[in-house]
């Protein structure tokens, strides 16, 4: 009970130190004007989307449809009527070989959607949209028009009309990661593109701010420690209480003040997620489709991101604990903050690579590290492609590696409490796990 009640003690320390400090109120400010801007992303591409022409890629497996698909959306699309509507041309179409190199074409991002024709078994056509969300709900709108417009050209041309009726062309739009490239397969994991828009822009709301959290609150911590080294305040401490309740209330405190934050800054880019819709509108216009749909904010995401955050901020927050009972000045601490920044930011890239649609594995082989799956696997799971299995072997490494990484920072911590005076080194570090 007493080692408990010293966690606690040394845990309210820090968070009221924390919370009621300038920096706390300014970083809150800060990361709350990132998060707002992150959440408005959406709707300034809206706006810039609507003076761009959008590259489609139009294939089938059948001879010579592709190329008449392609033909009769371009004129119906681009004609003057819709060019005017939309600002200029709408669409620009590619005719390639095969669905699979038009699937592959839009993983690549070297076109923002592709256009797959079929020919179904009532004589029909059928059209797939495989996109990863550079598709708006206007040019979706867009294309549906321009299949319809295919379907009856298409039914006209090889059938008399009084012989056999016209049928509506099918259209569905997918998400192209995780859509089959083969025609007669089906879908796979489907998605509209305002679903995969908005799955993404919560990925990253929620990955940049467990970056910027995780690196800003570590230093933190090693700040603290050095505070209390310098001052010969970790004299008294160690003298009431031990080096683990000390090293694990403030993993405690510095931790809940990080919550703390996290919590004042998602609130307000959630507000504007809601309000986007009624942004857009006085913007751009009425339906628009500027609005970010909120479908992508589940309570497993959420209850993901706050266990990852915290295992994250754990490990983290302990080698940060470490390095800092190392230095003996303040002036130190820029000889640890790249070096012990260099993980994170290792584990940032690949989320970034995921948020965008990629599924490499690098970012698969990312998801499983402890140092970097807080950010590449909450990345995974914001675009949805996470096989239960990976998750499971995710968490149980991070949290085999939480406590290890834990106990070799009270080992090294309770080495650099008698390093005073001493630069840190390689050598000073190696001796000190020797005890």
């Amino acid at each position: 009970m007493s080692a408990v009640r010293n966690v606690g003690i040394v845990a309210r320390r820090e968070y009221g130190e924390r919370v009621r400090s300038r920096a706390f109120a300014f970083s809150t400010v800060l990361l709350a004007g990132l998060a707002i801007v992150v959440a408005l992303i959406p709707l300034a591409v809206r706006l810039l989307d609507r003076a761009t022409i959008t590259r489609v890629a139009v294939a089938s497996d059948e001879a010579g449809l592709a190329a008449t698909a392609a033909g009769t959306m371009d004129t119906f699309l681009n004609s003057k009527g819709a060019a005017a509507a939309e600002g200029g041309k709408a669409f620009d179409f590619l005719v390639m070989d095969s669905p699979a190199v038009a699937t592959e074409a839009v993983r690549d991002g070297g076109v923002a959607g592709a256009v797959l024709v079929s020919r179904t078994e009532a004589g029909g056509l059928g059209f797939r949209v495989v996109t990863v969300g550079a598709l708006g709900a206007d040019r979706q709108q867009l294309l549906q028009v321009g299949a319809f417009a295919v379907g009856i050209l298409d039914w006209t041309a090889s059938q008399p009309a009084a012989t056999k009726p016209f049928v509506i062309p099918g259209f569905s739009v997918e998400d192209a990661s995780a859509a089959n490239a083969g025609p007669d397969t089906g879908p796979s994991d489907p998605a509209t593109a305002a679903d995969y828009a908005s799955r993404r822009i919560v990925g990253i709301v929620f990955v940049v701010i467990s970056f910027l959290t995780l690196v800003f609150y570590g230093m933190w911590v090693a700040a603290g420690v050095v505070a209390e080294k310098a001052n010969r305040v970790m004299e008294l401490l160690i003298s009431a209480a031990t080096v683990p309740q000390l090293v694990i209330g403030k993993i405690a405190g510095i931790g809940l003040a990080g919550l703390t934050q996290v919590g004042l800054v998602l609130v307000p880019a959630l507000v504007v997620m809601l309000l986007s819709g009624s942004i857009g509108d006085a913007l751009v216009g009425e339906g628009s489709g500027s609005s970010v749909s909120l479908s992508a904010l589940s309570p497993g995401l959420l209850l993901a991101f706050v266990v990852y955050f915290v295992l994250g901020f754990t490990l983290y927050a302990a080698l940060y604990a470490g390095a800092g009972s190392l230095l003996s000045r303040a002036e130190d601490l820029q000889v640890i903050a790249l070096p012990l920044s260099l993980p994170a930011i290792a584990g940032y890239m690949p989320a970034v690579l995921a948020l965008s649609g990629s599924t490499s594995i690098v970012i698969r082989v990312a998801s499983y590290i402890p140092f970097w799956s807080p950010f590449a696997m909450l990345a995974r799971l914001s675009v949805g492609r996470v096989e239960p299995w990976e998750l499971a072997l995710s968490l149980g490494l991070l949290l085999v590696t939480v406590p290890l990484v834990t106990a070799l920072s009270i080992r090294v911590y309770r080495g650099g409490v008698l390093m005073y005076g001493q630069a840190p080194s390689l050598r000073s570090f190696l001796r000190v796990l020797r005890g």
